[in-house]
């Protein structure tokens, strides 16, 4: 069970956001606050996302977003 525990410790993405921390950021150049929901690694090509829930919806080309998904890169830590 150690080796498959190292195994993983190796190969998988360590998360850079946890949930409920508190981001900010911008979202297609709309600043923004939330809260974090998940941080997830599907694939190499797109890399790691997080999906945040922000406080006030975002209006973006017609459609309301209360939950977005961005690059952990985006975001910093809300003090």
């Amino acid at each position: 069970m150690a080796s498959l525990e190292n195994y993983f410790d190796k190969i998988t993405h360590k998360p850079n956001w946890f949930i409920g921390d508190r981001v900010e950021g911008k979202y297609n150049k709309i600043p923004f606050v939330g809260t974090v929901l998940v941080e997830t690694f599907l694939n190499e090509d797109e890399g790691p996302k997080v999906s945040v829930q922000v406080d006030l919806p975002i209006l973006y080309k017609g459609k309301v977003y209360s939950i977005i998904t961005t690059k952990p890169k985006d975001l910093k830590a809300r003090k």
